[in-house]
């Protein structure tokens, strides 16, 4: 027999790729010689990449990864270190339902809860410090935040920009108020605009966010540079799942939108490029709050994000909790497409942030978003608006727990909140794609209207700070809501993690149920072993649904994994928010 050649490693095809990224984003450069400095950025002191480029396939992930969301110190006892407490609240509580985790922003900072970062290159003393976060990454897959798009006002970097020092003095972007901006789209109403001091004279810098986070520009190649050693260090200290915060802003042109221009997709494309050499297997997670198939563009054709998060998806659950109707929430699952080879969508309801109404357009109508601001309002949530660039306003999230926002419905309060919530959280187990649940959602953590009057904003709402000792005594207490949605998720999970057909690229289909109050998909293993037919009831009433409108082989027994109850050749019923999981 003759023995096949080994294959020789891409060096060609990795520095072609490089390169031609490169000329995209930079065609004024010295393609060869910028290629050589991201090289060197990214492994530097004699580090090596992978001979070939990882496999675009589905081996990254399993039906056993679930993700939480928290802050560095959301939880709090005035004697520990709060990454202490949370490495304890992982490892005492959380260790059989997750086994990843994204602290949010734990740098050094000014504004905005972490995302006016003052020092990627340092942990955020009152948290701890880079020890602490090598502990978590030692136990957990962490998520770190690469906040990209801008740094801190007060920040050594914009100091250093203001007093003309290189290369920092051709770190941020520069307008003009004669510049054509009325195309600029925003998630905010401030004044895109600052005008500030340096030793060059007065200069008007763009600040998409706020004005003490002042945006980089990323047409000088240093700033790309700068990014690609932070993501070193963070790799380094065992980071393996990379969020690119903001992302869709990255680039900027007067007299265009300023959101997702080819340059910004171009550059997360060089990233993820650099990311599939790496011996560390980084996966790259692109946060983009925008409308579904400005979202989905951040797959690129596979190359672009590993991760997106499933932005709709808060909304729509929203609604159908609300309305006890699922039909737009099985619209827009119809016409999702499959995640391409290698990706996956991160599916959640709340995080960090509110629940985004931008995703929500040509989803649901102007009546619909209004009855659930109105019922969010009801409750005690808050809105947040954003400028248009035509003037005037818009909706751009709610600011609630998602727990408080699923106690009423359009009708009013009733006594399903509990089951309610449940169902709005196993929709998320059984979609396509990776779960992730915020801290607060896990604790059935309510509304904090102190923390917004304490901290004036209303996404303080949101950003509950436990006392960790008195969040100890609720858990051990049964009846306590904390507790009792904890133990109900970590029952969900521990069925979930077992399902080959929960992997998060099985096969998906949505169910025709002819019934609204039903929200269904099938999902089928990789090795089309075993069917799940997941089905969620989001209304208060107990719905019949006929058994012919489910696909049961014959010949195979049937069961509901979460009630353990054996499926006859009886119709199905689903008392109100019921969730079956209907597996062979």
């Amino acid at each position: 027999m003759t023995r096949p050649r080994p294959k020789k490693p891409d060096t060609y095809s990795f520095d072609r790729a490089l390169a031609a990224m490169i000329a995209r984003i930079y065609p004024a450069a010295d393609t060869n010689d910028l290629a050589r400095q991201c090289i060197q950025a990214f492994w530097p002191d004699g580090q090596h990449r992978r001979k070939r480029g990882r496999a675009r396939d589905n081996r990254l992930w399993s039906q056993g990864d679930v993700l939480l969301i928290t802050y560095g110190n959301s939880l709090l006892d005035g004697a520990h270190k709060p990454l202490d407490l949370l490495n304890d609240f992982l490892r005492r509580y959380l260790r059989d339902m997750v086994n990843g985790v994204h602290v949010l922003p734990f740098f050094p900072f000014t504004s905005d809860d972490g995302f006016a970062v003052t020092d990627f290159r340092a942990v955020n003393s009152q948290l701890g410090d880079w020890s602490d976060i090598n502990r978590i990454a030692g136990e957990f897959q962490l998520m770190s935040d690469l906040v990209l798009n801008h740094v801190s006002s007060q920040g050594a970097w914009f100091n250093a920009y203001s007093q003309g020092k290189p290369p920092y003095d051709r770190f941020f972007f520069e307008a003009s108020p004669e510049d054509d901006l009325a195309m600029v789209v925003r998630p905010r109403t401030t004044p895109l605009l600052q005008e500030v001091e340096t030793s060059n004279g007065p200069r008007h810098v763009w600040c998409t966010f706020s004005h003490d986070q002042i945006d980089l520009d990323f047409r000088n190649p240093e700033v790309l540079l700068e990014f690609l050693r932070i993501i070193r260090l963070h790799m380094d200290n065992g980071v393996r799942i990379i969020r690119l915060d903001a992302v869709a802003f990255l680039w900027k042109e007067a007299g265009s939108p300023s959101i997702h221009l080819p340059q910004t997709h171009a550059i997360v494309k060089l990233i993820r490029l650099l990311c599939d050499y790496a011996v560390e297997p980084v996966i790259l997670v692109t946060e983009t709050n925008v409308p579904k198939a400005e979202n989905l563009s951040y797959f690129g054709r596979g190359d672009e994000a590993h991760v997106i998060y499933n932005f709709p998806l808060p909304p729509l659950i929203l609604h159908a909790m609300m309305s006890g109707s699922a039909s737009h929430l099985v619209e827009w699952q119809r016409r999702m497409p499959p995640a391409p080879l290698g990706c996956a969508y991160l599916n959640f309801t709340a995080s960090h942030d509110g629940i985004g109404m931008r995703p929500a357009e040509g989803l649901l109508s102007a009546q619909d978003q209004a009855a659930v601001i109105t019922t969010v309002r009801r409750i005690g949530g808050l809105v947040s608006m954003r400028g248009l660039p035509c003037g005037g306003e818009a909706p751009y999230e709610l600011n609630t727990t998602f727990f408080d926002a699923t106690s009423q419905t359009f009708e009013g309060p009733d006594d399903h909140h509990l089951a309610r919530f449940f169902c709005s959280q196993t929709i998320v187990m059984s979609l396509e794609g990776i779960p992730a649940f915020y801290i607060h959602s896990l604790l059935a953590t309510p509304n904090d209207h102190d923390g917004v009057e304490k901290r004036g904003m209303n996404r303080a709402i949101n950003r509950h700070r436990w006392d960790y000792t008195a969040l100890r005594a609720r858990l051990e207490r049964p009846e306590t809501d904390q507790a009792q949605v904890m133990e109900g998720l970590r029952a969900r999970l521990r069925i979930r993690r077992k399902q080959p057909a929960f992997h998060p690229n099985a096969t998906q289909f949505t169910i025709h149920t002819a019934d609204d109050r039903i929200f269904g998909i099938w999902r089928q293993s990789l090795d089309r072993q075993q069917s799940i037919f997941a089905l969620h009831n989001v209304s208060a009433e107990t719905v019949i649904l006929p058994l012919i409108r489910l696909n049961l082989i014959d010949d195979e027994d049937w069961t509901d994994l979460l009630s353990g109850e054996r499926i006859g050749d009886e119709d199905i019923i689903l008392a109100p928010y019921q969730c079956r999981w209907i597996s062979n």
